[in-house]
């Protein structure tokens, strides 16, 4: 079993990272593989809703991280995305990825549990989760949560460490992830499948 970790900063050591650290530790302790993907500080591209991507699972933007994170989705059994916070709200670049990754992509990402982890030097936590959560759940992937709100608080890594509640909410994380995870995979082995998905019933409100 692999978890997949999205590290939304710019920075590949920082907060953001730190917080995800703390919970790949403790997958790796309950024998889960896991990969920290850092989305970097190069330029990402906006969903500009061509569609291009509709039969093809495959952003028509090549330029950047999208499709390096739709094509590790494919493998990966579960996910933690990581954004800083920004003005009360994840940064734009997750956003951007997130927007792209999951329209074309969604079929990956489909029934695998996820759970959404932010960083901030004082506030805008709860409102950047909630944004985020909302991908898992138009996903039909089941939500991860731990004994607080999956956040962290901290100006530098080194302050994250010292944010004792927060070091424990990400443990609690992995632990429950990790829980899943195995659930997920007695089930499987005991005959129980993926529910299948309806045809999609599209209600415009504009008639």
């Amino acid at each position: 079993m692999k978890v997949l970790l999205v590290n939304g900063s710019f920075r590949p050591n920082g907060c953001t990272y730190t917080a995800l650290n703390e919970v790949a530790k403790v997958l790796n302790e309950e024998g889960i593989e896991t990969e920290i993907l850092n989305i970097g500080g190069q330029p990402i591209r906006d969903c500009i809703a061509c569609g291009g991507c509709v039969n093809t699972h495959k952003c028509v933007f090549d330029d950047d991280i999208a499709n390096t994170l739709i094509e590790k989705a494919k493998t990966a059994d579960g996910f933690v995305f990581g954004s800083p916070v920004y003005y009360a709200h994840p940064s734009g670049r997750i956003l951007s990825i997130l927007d792209r990754a999951f329209y074309a992509g969604g079929c990956y990402f489909a029934h695998k549990p996820a759970c959404c982890v932010t960083s901030a030097r004082r506030a805008g936590t709860t409102a950047s989760v909630d944004v985020l959560n909302k991908y898992l759940g138009i996903c039909q992937m089941p939500i991860i949560s731990s004994t607080y709100w999956n956040m962290v608080h901290g100006n530098t890594p080194e302050q994250v460490l010292q944010d004792e509640e927060g070091l424990q909410t990400m443990h609690n994380l992995g632990k429950n992830m990790a829980w899943i995870l195995k659930c997920i995979e007695l089930g499987k082995s005991n005959g129980v499948e993926v529910p299948a998905t309806s045809a999609p019933i599209r209600t415009n409100f504009i008639r």
